[in-house]
């Protein structure tokens, strides 16, 4: 058993029953040319987030975790899109229009796919979900529960949107969530922050929250270096 020093208090898990999840790294968001810059946000806010993740995700992988990247969009006809989604905010950009990386969080467009430095590896999870939270329509608990996870390491963006949502379902599920503070972001920093409080907040009303040097530290203690070759 690990032990982080993390807020509202330390974070115990086993590494065997603890599955890293990266929520959302894709190109739709974190790139000049995607969704997240269509509609005025500076992405450079969420592309800080890799670096950290990078190490976090490497170590992971060698301390033999579970991992589980999500992407969220949509089928190429739409079918998975709620009307309510599709009109949110009235804007000249939707879903499904055309954009520079392709039909925007359309699932097999270049846009919907995860940035190259956090690309998943073989035997490494990669769900679609076509809502914010993780857990809603997919077999992500299924998947969880049949490798006897009991607890997660939460990271990705944004941090008060898909992140939130998503250690809000895992809470109700009766899983353990650790969020990574450095290795989540978010288009508007105070969002990010109170987001993070939130979480952690009356003894831990949703779970934990630590920076990646905390995780790493006891994660892998010797070095870790993140293949930047991607």
């Amino acid at each position: 058993m690990l032990s982080v020093p993390a807020q509202p208090y330390e974070f115990d898990f086993d590494p065997a029953t603890t599955a890293l999840v990266v929520i959302d790294m894709q190109r739709d968001f974190l790139q000049p040319g995607g969704f997240g810059e269509l509609l005025g946000n500076d992405v450079s806010l969420l592309a800080r987030v890799v670096p950290p993740l990078q190490l976090v995700l490497a170590a992971a992988r060698a301390a033999g975790m579970l991992v589980v990247h999500t992407r969220e969009g949509h089928r190429p006809d739409l079918a998975d899109c709620p009307p309510a989604k599709l009109a949110r905010g009235r804007g000249a950009v939707t879903i499904g229009s055309p954009g520079p990386k392709g039909r925007i969080l359309v699932r097999g467009e270049e846009g919907h796919d995860i940035v190259p430095e956090l690309a998943p590896i073989a035997g490494e999870v990669v769900l679609d979900k076509p809502g914010k939270g993780a857990f809603y329509a997919t077999d992500l608990e299924l998947l969880l529960r049949n490798r006897a996870i009991t607890h997660l390491i939460v990271t990705g963006v944004t941090t008060e949107v898909c992140v939130h949502t998503t250690v809000r379902e895992g809470n109700d599920r009766g899983f353990e969530c650790l969020v990574v503070s450095d290795c989540c972001g978010s288009y508007f920093p105070e969002f990010h922050a109170v987001g993070l409080q939130m979480i952690a907040a009356q003894g831990g009303i949703f779970g934990w929250v630590a920076p990646s040097e905390e995780l790493l530290a006891v994660l892998a203690p010797a070095p870790v270096t993140a293949d930047l070759g991607a």
